[in-house]
């Protein structure tokens, strides 16, 4: 999953310099981060029966958000030089020349173990190990297969799908039916999202060398066609909440609307594939997501 640049891209000048703290957290991807927060809460909130356990809620939010601030500071220590290459990213930390190498790995490691260590003991193990699974698919899996093969698109969004999945196993204790259908919409509404990214930032990653689809395609049609697909895809486990009990009808409701919208963003990128399409559908899927989860927890209410 790869929103828009973060913190740690934006532009350098005189006294705006950022500072050490400013630094470290830009390393975290805090924008990132705060998907993160938000469907790990989701899907504790939709697991849990009864009234939540805000102790426990704020534990498993904690424990996720450490280890995905831990993977994305390892992954810009991976990436710095390629990152030195984008207009949107040349402007972080480690490219930039202000913080060292080691600090930036041992700031993400130990996050990352924090993270882990904080899930374990004191949520459970299955959610301890479904973090540890979002960190090795992201880091080992993902980052380094984004510069040989567009496929990484379809692998980087199962990382960014676990968070939901963390958070349900962390109040239900397993996996079941309720997890996997948020894991299946926050996987799935990824594609169109970064599609639209992936053509808005398209010279930046040719630069880079990263094989995205509108680099090997420069016609945007692979791009625009996937963007459509997993659109489409993405109807049915929108509508399950409402079949399997997590949610009622108003949900349903509100999910068929914006389900449709965003196939029509899509299907207009589709069509036209330029710059006004894409950005349309990317605002269009940045407020799909936190709809969607508000309109599922409202319901649940």
């Amino acid at each position: 999953m790869k929103p828009a640049a973060d913190l740690a891209s934006l532009p350098i000048s005189g006294s705006s310099r950022p500072s050490v703290l400013s630094d470290y957290l830009a390393l975290t991807k805090p924008r990132l981060n705060m998907l993160v927060v938000a469907t790990s809460a989701a899907g504790y909130y939709l697991g849990i029966q009864g009234s939540p356990s805000v102790p426990e809620l704020a534990i498993t939010i904690a424990g996720t958000a450490l280890v995905a601030g831990g993977a994305s500071a390892l992954n810009q220590v991976y990436e710095r030089d390629t990152d030195a290459l984008m207009r949107r990213t040349r402007h972080r930390p480690l490219p930039d020349g202000r913080m060292a190498t080691g600090d930036a790995s041992l700031f993400g490691m130990a996050m990352a173990g924090a993270g882990l260590v904080l899930l374990g003991a004191a949520a459970n193990v299955l959610s301890a190990t479904l973090a540890l699974a979002t960190l090795v698919t992201y880091l080992i899996v993902y980052t380094p297969m984004k510069q040989r093969s567009p496929a990484a698109t379809l692998v980087g969004a199962v990382p960014g799908a676990l968070p939901p999945l963390i958070g349900w196993t962390a109040a239900t204790g397993e996996l079941s039916t309720g997890g996997l259908v948020l894991f299946a919409i926050v996987f799935l509404w990824q594609v169109p999202h970064f599609m639209a990214i992936a053509w808005l930032c398209r010279n930046d990653y040719a630069r880079a060398g990263f094989p995205m689809l509108p680099v090997i395609d420069p016609s945007g049609r692979r791009a625009a066609r996937q963007a459509a697909v997993y659109s489409l895809l993405l109807v049915l486990p929108a509508l399950a909440p409402s079949f399997i009990g997590i949610s009622g009808p108003a949900y349903l409701v509100v999910s068929s609307i914006l389900g449709a919208a965003l196939i029509a963003l899509a299907v207009g990128f589709a069509f036209r594939r330029n710059d006004r399409a894409a950005r349309a559908l990317f605002v269009g899927s940045i407020l799909y997501l936190p709809l969607i989860l508000v309109a599922l927890i409202a319901d649940k209410l």
